[in-house]
């Protein structure tokens, strides 16, 4: 059984590897897509909005509100994607070691 100093060290090296994976998350970039690709969102993977792109078919004035609503849309499907690509750095920063929601380094 590991002493309380190895344990230590252990935690410490765990600290500073979530700590460099956190900071790597605006790096990873993802897109959200709605309308089939008419309106396209890219974002980090801390939820920060790059770019959007919309195809020029849709700005008429008849379509503001679908425009509106693909906005939107493309916005969530980046956001559900930027989450799921924060969790999946986090894991491998962790080494699929599962930690409560909140928890914090060192204890």
């Amino acid at each position: 059984m590991p002493d309380f100093n190895e344990i230590m060290k252990m935690a410490q090296e765990a600290q500073a590897k979530l700590a460099e994976a956190q900071q790597n998350l605006d790096r990873i970039e993802v897109e959200g897509a709605s309308g089939g690709g008419m309106v396209k969102v890219r974002a980090s993977a801390v939820g920060r909005v790059i770019s959007i792109e919309i195809d020029e078919s849709l700005l008429q004035p008849s379509e503001k509100q679908m425009v509106e609503d693909l906005v939107a849309a493309a916005i969530n499907d980046a956001r559900a994607k930027a989450d799921a690509a924060s969790q999946n750095a986090m894991r491998e920063a962790t080494g699929g070691l599962q930690l409560p929601p909140g928890f914090k380094m060192p204890f």
